[in-house]
């Protein structure tokens, strides 16, 4: 599987870091973007030795990267953070970078797309754009953590959304424990 992964400037970078890490050991195909807001982000949520995995990542500006296209055959996209600004550009069909574009292409090439919100709370025209994109095919998976798989660490946590965006892809993982029933 083709995977493209975009990080835009909301809080929880993290989660975008390990999902490249884990799509990388699974050996997929990974391509990354990181937008400018994202760039200061990661510079500060995160360690320096933490951004190893986003080397080689293209830029918001380079529009001319291969998945701005259709016939660049990428099988999924996930934004992830996804900001509210992209989250609305995508939404109101604002293909003004890479990120945007390359979303754009997916939808309308009816390829999968997730986004990750991470902000809360939510205005009505956060739920409304997620509804409009829910309502095309988009999944729209927030970063809200279950709790059912007893979490020890922040690590478990970050875990349990990476675990949910990959079923959302259909890639096998056991990243959290699954439910089991009372």
């Amino acid at each position: 599987m083709d995977v493209l992964v975009a990080i835009t400037g909301a809080s929880g970078a993290v989660y975008g870091i390990r999902l490249l890490q884990v799509l990388k050991e699974k050996g997929m195909d990974v391509s990354c973007i990181i937008s400018d807001a994202a760039h200061k982000i990661l510079e500060y949520e995160l360690e320096p030795g933490e951004l190893g995995c986003v080397e080689g990542c293209y830029n918001e500006s380079e529009i001319g990267a291969p998945f701005s296209s259709g016939s660049a055959g990428v099988d999924a996209m996930v934004v992830v953070p996804c900001s509210m600004k992209t989250l609305s550009s995508i939404a109101n069909g604002l293909s003004d970078n890479l990120i945007t574009r390359s979303a754009d292409v997916m939808i309308k090439e009816r390829r999968r797309l997730v986004l990750v919100p991470r902000e809360t709370p939510l205005s009505p025209v956060h739920l409304e754009n997620m509804l409009k994109l829910s309502k095309i095919g988009v999944t729209i998976l927030p970063a809200m953590p279950g709790f059912y798989h007893k979490p020890k660490k922040i690590e478990d946590l970050i875990d349990f959304i990476v675990g949910k965006i990959l079923d959302s892809l259909d890639i096998e993982n056991r990243l959290y424990s699954r439910w089991k029933g009372l």
